[in-house]
């Protein structure tokens, strides 16, 4: 025996037990009535009861028909529940998403308009944040902790994506009460000898060597008497007198009363925020972040914003 109850033959079911009419049930399925009636004696056979009680003036439901109708109209519900939440997770409305960034990174107008603009778009995606060192992403994103990373001067790496979003120019980091603070622009040369603060080079190997180029054009390295991973202790040191730094612009946004951030005199040397994810196929959530976020990145208005400051 045929035991085999799709979703068409509870549809049928439901029509008939509806409206209690072969014809009218016939009608609203958009079929002829010989085929309906078929199949509601195919699934009666299938099942080993009526479903319906007939005569020449009505159509009524037996007890077994009275419990199918009730458990179709659950299976249904559930498969059209399930099929609408498949099709929002294909449109990247539904799921999760990991994404990274750098402490600089984040500072930097886009990303945060990206996140708010997402999360206004799909309220529903679990989003996750994590503030990662460049590094540290590189390694998330290869075993798959991560989907996305905003990365500082990545560099390219095999079996990953990474894609340039904003470059930006270097400012000095001073403390308030320096000598060079008084002045407008810095030149490196300036610099030259001043104890420094800044963070490993194996936190970004990239963004590191871009700062010591800027020293390599005056013939000199700094001393580092201070490691800082993130930029906010960075500053905080600065401001203790500890030494200065250089940083993105964008860090600019930590300023404090007893820290000053001027441009720096220096030939062709910049910093980069870059988008990386798995060289494979993105996740639905993932394609509809990396949209939202490159419209944030080319946002004319901040990157004019960027080169007169």
């Amino acid at each position: 025996m045929n035991t085999e109850i799709d979703l068409r033959h509870l549809r049928y079911f439901v029509a008939v037990a509806e409206e209690l009419h072969f014809g009218r049930a016939a009608g609203r399925l958009h079929i002829a009535q010989p085929p309906l009636s078929q199949q509601i004696k195919r699934l009666e056979r299938t099942l080993g009861h009526a479903l319906f009680v007939r005569t020449s003036r009505a159509v009524s439901l037996t007890a077994a028909g009275k419990e199918l109708l009730d458990r179709a109209r659950r299976t249904l519900t559930r498969f059209e529940e399930d099929v609408a939440a498949v099709r929002r997770v294909g449109r990247g409305e539904l799921g999760s998403i990991t994404i990274a960034f750098t402490g600089s990174a984040i500072l930097s107008n886009p990303l945060p308009e990206a996140i708010r603009s997402y999360r206004r778009q799909y309220p529903e995606v679990d989003l996750r944040l994590r503030e990662m060192a460049t590094m540290a992403q590189i390694d998330a994103l290869r075993d798959g902790t991560i989907d996305l990373g905003f990365l500082r001067d990545p560099g390219p790496f095999e079996g990953l994506v990474i894609e340039e979003l904003m470059r930006e120019p270097y400012v000095a980091v001073l403390s308030s009460r320096h000598t060079l603070a008084k002045l407008r622009t810095v030149p490196i040369a300036k610099l030259k000898g001043e104890p420094f603060i800044f963070h490993r080079r194996s936190a970004g190997p990239l963004a590191y060597d871009r700062t010591m180029a800027l020293f390599d054009q005056v013939g000199a390295r700094p001393e580092i008497v201070q490691e800082a991973p993130q930029w906010a202790t960075a500053i905080r040191l600065v401001e203790s007198g500890l030494g200065v730094t250089i940083a993105p612009l964008s860090v600019a946004k930590l300023e404090t009363m007893g820290v000053v951030f001027r441009p720096i005199n220096a030939k062709g040397t910049f910093t980069e925020v870059s988008l990386g994810h798995r060289n494979e196929p993105l996740m639905p959530t993932a394609a509809e972040f990396i949209r939202i976020a490159k419209q944030a990145f080319a946002d004319k208005s901040y990157r004019s914003r960027l080169r007169s400051s």
